[in-house]
């Protein structure tokens, strides 16, 4: 029976240095987790392949491949959480990782209970589905406005804003008749911000609130972690086919965060 199958906690490590991939071992077995540890990101691509992890951890400087290609990579077969640890800490380095596909970065020397904290925030952030395997679409009558044939009458629970769809229990999401492909981040960000309409989501609460801290929550958000939410914003609005000049789906409110745009901007 495989771990998946059996509905444990694995994480996929994958770092070439002995004494770090050491202290991750460390730190995800005293969280839970059992590891499958990779020196390489061939071995380590094979590893999520094989065990379906629900954390992988990536380091960038690997032998063969980077880790950011590691990280195209793993999008392409798995929704597993990537954590890209890395001595990189320049912005565009930051901003290469979350682009390639990490839901977190981490800069070497990291803390033990950090890595900790957020493990235990990517856990209570639901997955997506696997794109290895998305069920095919079906035709589905009278569905909800917005829903189509990935979606269910009886089951869908959704949220829409134009032509723009997504649905909480499939974790679907379909401009216009299309399917788009969010990392599980990303999702978490749209959800969030279709909740809100046209309320503001500063970038502080957005990065709280992936960390699972509830709406007026407080918690210490770094000017990295800000970064980071304007990344995935980059990249979710590529995804959408959104622009951050002349938005369809999500504005920009300079000096603040991010909302939707007005529901009749299309008739604009």
């Amino acid at each position: 029976m495989s771990e998946r199958t059996a509905g444990a906690l694995v994480a996929v490590i994958i770092e070439d240095d002995a004494d770090v991939r050491s202290l991750l071992d460390e730190v995800f077995r005293a969280a839970g987790f059992r590891t499958v540890l990779a020196g390489s990101g061939l071995e380590g691509l094979a590893a999520i392949e094989e065990h379906g992890p629900v954390i992988t951890t990536l380091d960038i400087n690997l032998p063969g491949i980077d880790g950011f290609e590691v990280a195209r990579r793993i999008r392409r077969i798995s929704s597993t959480f990537i954590i890209m640890l890395s001595a990189l800490a320049d912005e565009s380095d930051v901003v290469l990782g979350l682009t390639s596909g990490a839901d977190e970065y981490l800069v070497k020397p990291f803390r033990p209970r950090e890595l900790r904290a957020r493990i235990e925030a990517l856990l209570r952030r639901p997955r997506n589905e696997d794109p290895r395997t998305a069920a095919a679409p079906r035709a589905v009558p009278d569905a909800p406005p917005g829903a189509s044939a990935d979606t269910t009458v009886a089951t869908w629970r959704g949220r829409v804003h134009l032509d723009l769809s997504l649905d909480l229990d499939t974790r679907v999401v379909l401009v216009g008749q299309q399917r788009v492909d969010l990392t599980p981040t990303e999702f978490e960000l749209l959800a969030t911000l279709l909740a809100s309409q046209r309320r503001v989501c500063s970038k502080a609460e957005l990065a709280l609130g992936l960390r699972g801290v509830p709406p007026g929550g407080t918690g210490h958000v770094s000017e990295p972690d800000k970064r980071a939410i304007e990344t995935h914003i980059a990249n979710l609005r590529r995804k959408l086919g959104d622009s951050s000049t002349e938005p369809r789906y999500i504005e920009t409110v300079r000096g603040v965060g991010y909302r939707l745009t007005p529901a009749d901007a299309a008739a604009g």
